[in-house]
């Protein structure tokens, strides 16, 4: 990780770690850190799909 330019995940992953209380050991950044990344990526597809103004949410069956 450079000093100069730091990565907003880093310090995402750092911010969320300290209010959960949750240590993040070093050899385990790269793989929160790749699936941080998964998880934006995916919820930046459900965030840009476009849906008309009248839909209406999908009714609930339960057996």
């Amino acid at each position: 990780m450079t000093t100069g330019n730091p990565d907003p995940l880093d310090n995402y992953i750092d911010a969320v770690g300290k209010a959960l209380a949750l240590p993040i050991e070093d050899a385990w950044r790269p793989a929160v850190k790749a699936n941080l990344e998964v998880s934006l990526r995916l919820a930046r597809l459900v965030d840009e799909f476009p849906l008309p103004d009248e839909t209406e949410p999908a009714s609930v069956f339960a057996a």
